[in-house]
C-alpha cells in the first residue's frame, strides 16, 4: 500500500510502487481531469503539481510521489485556489480552448509557472514561453495561451 496525498486527501492505493501517477488518478482513484497523451513526458497533457512543481505524471512512479503533495486539475480550478481561479477566468476570456484535450495540463503548467513568480510580477512572453515548453496544443492556440496567463499575472498583483 501508498498513501499519496492528493488535493489535500490522503489515499491508501494498492497498486505497484513503479506505476505512474496518471494511471493512479485515472484508473484507480476515477479522477479523469488528468489526460493521458503522449505516455512520455513530451507533450504535457498529464501534467499535475508535486509539491507546487509541474510534473508529467505519465512518467512519475507514485513511490516518487509519496510523502508529496499532488495536485490535479481538478483542485485548480475548483474555485479554491487564487491562482488557479485567476488561471481559470483567463482561459475563458481569451477563449484558449479549442478542441480542449492539452488544456489541463496546460493550466497546470501555467499556474505553477504563476504561483512560482513574486507577488505583483508580470512576466515576459519569453518567460512564459519558457515555462509553457513541452505542453504542446495540436490546435496551435499558443498565442490565446501566452494572452491568458499574462492576463492571469496581471490579476494577481
Amino acid at each position: 500500500m501508498t498513501t499519496l496525498n492528493i488535493n489535500g486527501r490522503d489515499h491508501e492505493v494498492d497498486a505497484d510502487p513503479e506505476t505512474p501517477i496518471l494511471w493512479v488518478l485515472r484508473d484507480t482513484l476515477g479522477m479523469t481531469g488528468t489526460k493521458f497523451g503522449c505516455g512520455a513526458a513530451l507533450c504535457g497533457a498529464c501534467t499535475v503539481h508535486l509539491d507546487g512543481e509541474a510534473t508529467r505524471s505519465c512518467s512519475t512512479p507514485i513511490s516518487a510521489a509519496e510523502g508529496l503533495k499532488i495536485t490535479t486539475i481538478e483542485k485548480v480550478t475548483d474555485g479554491t485556489d487564487r491562482v488557479g481561479a485567476a488561471v481559470h477566468a483567463a482561459w475563458i476570456k481569451h477563449d484558449v480552448a479549442q478542441c480542449g484535450y492539452c488544456q489541463s495540463g496546460q493550466i497546470m503548467s501555467a499556474t505553477a509557472f504563476l504561483a512560482s513568480l513574486p507577488k505583483g510580477t508580470q512576466p515576459t512572453p519569453a518567460e512564459i514561453d519558457t515555462a509553457m515548453e513541452g505542453n504542446i496544443c495540436r490546435c496551435g492556440t499558443y498565442a490565446r495561451i501566452r494572452a491568458a496567463i499574462a492576463d492571469a499575472a496581471g490579476t494577481l498583483v
